[in-house]
C-alpha cells in the first residue's frame, strides 16, 4: 500500500495532458479575448479611412464627422456588449455542451467574425466589421468565463491557482501580439488590417482541431451528468495514475450535498442565503477590475509618452514595452500564487494601482511646470501595470470558481461575467466624458475604487489556497450565518445543507 507521504507528493506533478489542455483551451479561447482587446488601436486611422472610402463609394458623398465619430464608437463598444451577451450565455450552455464542449462551441463565434472582418475591404462594407465584434465580443465573454471555469475543475487543488491564472496570461499574450502586429510596417497599416482582423480566427481553428483530444471536467461528468465511469476514466487521464479514488470521494460528498438545490440559476443564486457573501465577493471583485482605471490608463498611456518626449512614431514600440510589462508579470504571478495565496496578491495588486493613481493624478498636473515630471507619469503607468497584473486582472477569475460549488458555478460566472462586461462597456462610455470635464483628477475616482476594493478583499474574502472546493463552502458559512453538517456513513455521505441559525 502506499505511503502518504509518496500520494501526497505525487499529487504534486503536472502532468503533461493538464499541461497541454491548458495551453490549447487558453490559446485558442483567452488569447483570442486579450489580441481583439487591442486588434482595432493601431490601425484606427486606416480603418476610419476605409469607413470614409466605402461610404463615398456607395452614397458619393463625403461622410459627415459626427457618423464617422458613431460608426467607430459601435465598432470599438460593440466588442464588450458582445462580451456582456456571451456571459449570460455561460450556463445554459455549460450546463447542457459541458466545460470542453461549450469552447469548443465557441469557435463559431471566432471563426465566422474572422472571416467577415477578412472580407469586409473587399465586400466595401463597414456594416461587416461592426456585426462581426459584436459576435467576437460574444466569444469573449463565453472564453473568459468557461475557460476558468474548466482549467478550476481540471486542477488538483494545490496547483488550482497557478493553473487559474495561465487564462489571464494568454489575454496579455493576445494584447501584446496584437500591439506587435500593429507596428506600422507589420500590419498596422492600409493594407494589413484586414489580415490583422481575420488572425483571430487562427486560435480558434487550432483549438478545434486539438481539444476534442483532451478530456471533459470530471466534475461536470460526474455530479452533473452522473456518469462515475466517464468521469473516473477523465480524471486518470488528467492526473496521470490510477488511483483517483479520494477526489471521486470528494466529488461525491459534494454532489450529495448540492442534490437538494440541483442546478442554481441566477434568481436561486440571489436568494440563497449560503451563497450571499459569495455573491457578493464576486460582484466587488469584477467591478473592482474593470472600474479601477486599468482601461483609462491605456487609454491616456499615448499623451503621457508624448508628454515625456518620446516620438509619435516611437510610441507604438513604448506601447509594445508595456505590453511585455503586463506579459511578464502575469507569468510571475503564475508562479508565487500558490506560494503566497490569492488574498495577499489581491491586497497587494489593489494597493499599488491605488498609490499609481493618485501619484499619477500629482505627475499629470506638474509635469508641465517640471521637467522630471513627465518621466513619474510614465513610472506610474508602468507600477500601475505590474501590479494590476499580478492580483487584479487574474485572480478574480481563480476566486470565482474556487468559492462557488457545482451547481452555483455555472450561474456565478454568469454573474461574475456580466458584471465585467458591463463595467468594462461603462468605463468606454464615460471615460471620455470624465476626461473632458475632470482631466487628470479622473485618476483620483479610479484610485478610491481600487481602495474601497482593496477595504472589501481585506475584510471577507478568505485565503482559498489548498482547500478543496467543499471547505471553501464551509468558510463561507459563518459569515453567510448558515450551518453546513456533513454526517458520513460506511457508503453514504449525507448533508444538512443551508440550515439557518438565528440572524
Amino acid at each position: 500500500m502506499e505511503k502518504t507521504g509518496e500520494r501526497a507528493e505525487r499529487k504534486e506533478r503536472l502532468t503533461l495532458v493538464l499541461a497541454l489542455a491548458t495551453l490549447v483551451s487558453t490559446f485558442g479561447s483567452s488569447f483570442q479575448y486579450g489580441y481583439n482587446v487591442a486588434v482595432v488601436n493601431s490601425p484606427t486611422p486606416y480603418m476610419k479611412m476605409f469607413y470614409q472610402h466605402a461610404y463615398e463609394l456607395r452614397y458619393g458623398a463625403v461622410m459627415d464627422s459626427s457618423l464617422l465619430t458613431l460608426l467607430w464608437s459601435l465598432t470599438v463598444s460593440m466588442y464588450p456588449l458582445g462580451g456582456f451577451f456571451g456571459s449570460l450565455m455561460v450556463g445554459p450552455l455549460v450546463n447542457k455542451l459541458g466545460r470542453k464542449g461549450t469552447l469548443l462551441f465557441n469557435n463559431i463565434f471566432s471563426i465566422v467574425p474572422a472571416i467577415m472582418m477578412g472580407l469586409s475591404e473587399v465586400a466595401n462594407s463597414y456594416e461587416m466589421i461592426i456585426v462581426a465584434r459584436f459576435l467576437v465580443g460574444i466569444c469573449a465573454g463565453l472564453s473568459s468565463n468557461v475557460v476558468p471555469m474548466y482549467l478550476g475543475e481540471l486542477a488538483p487543488k494545490n496547483l488550482r491557482g497557478a493553473i487559474g491564472i495561465v487564462p489571464q496570461l494568454f489575454i496579455t499574450i493576445g494584447i501584446l501580439t496584437a500591439q506587435v502586429f500593429g507596428i506600422r510596417y507589420i500590419l498596422g497599416n492600409r493594407e494589413g488590417w484586414p489580415i490583422m482582423l481575420a488572425l483571430t480566427g487562427v486560435p480558434a481553428v487550432l483549438e478545434l482541431l486539438l481539444l476534442p483530444f483532451f478530456p471533459e471536467s470530471p466534475r461536470y461528468l460526474l455530479i452533473q451528468k452522473g456518469d462515475e465511469h466517464a468521469a473516473r476514466k477523465a480524471l486518470q487521464r488528467v492526473r496521470g495514475w490510477d488511483d483517483v479514488d479520494e477526489e471521486l470521494s470528494e466529488m461525491r460528498e459534494e454532489d450529495q450535498s448540492e442534490r437538494t438545490e440541483g442546478r442554481l440559476s441566477i434568481l436561486n443564486l440571489l436568494s440563497f442565503r449560503s451563497l450571499r457573501w459569495q455573491l457578493i465577493s464576486i460582484i466587488i471583485m469584477n467591478m473592482g477590475q474593470q472600474l479601477s482605471g486599468v482601461n483609462a490608463i491605456y487609454y491616456y498611456a499615448d499623451s503621457i509618452f508624448l508628454s515625456a518626449g518620446v516620438k509619435e512614431n516611437d510610441i507604438q514600440f513604448v506601447t509594445v514595452g508595456t505590453g511585455s510589462v503586463n506579459v511578464f508579470m502575469t507569468v510571475a504571478a503564475v508562479f508565487i500564487v500558490e506560494a503566497s495565496g490569492r488574498k495577499l496578491l489581491l491586497l497587494l495588486g489593489f494597493a499599488i494601482c491605488c498609490v499609481a493613481c493618485f501619484v499619477l493624478t500629482i505627475a499629470l498636473n506638474f509635469q508641465e511646470g517640471l521637467s522630471w515630471m513627465p518621466y513619474v507619469s510614465i513610472a506610474c503607468v508602468i507600477i500601475y501595470v505590474i501590479g494590476h497584473a499580478i492580483g487584479p486582472s487574474p485572480i478574480p477569475y481563480v476566486i470565482t470558481t474556487e468559492i462557488f460549488r457545482q451547481s452555483s458555478r455555472p450561474a456565478a460566472f454568469m454573474v461574475a461575467g456580466s458584471v465585467h462586461w458591463l463595467s468594462n462597456f461603462t468605463v468606454g462610455l464615460v471615460f471620455p466624458y470624465l476626461e473632458e470635464g475632470l482631466g487628470p483628477y479622473s485618476f483620483v475616482i479610479f484610485g478610491v475604487i481600487c481602495f474601497i476594493t482593496l477595504v472589501y478583499i481585506w475584510a471577507v474574502i478568505p485565503e482559498t489556497k489548498n482547500k478543496t472546493f467543499q471547505g471553501i463552502s464551509q468558510l463561507f458559512a459563518k459569515r453567510n450565518r448558515v450551518e453546513i453538517k456533513v454526517e458520513k456513513a460506511e457508503s453514504d455521505t449525507k448533508e444538512e445543507w443551508d440550515k439557518v441559525t438565528a440572524f
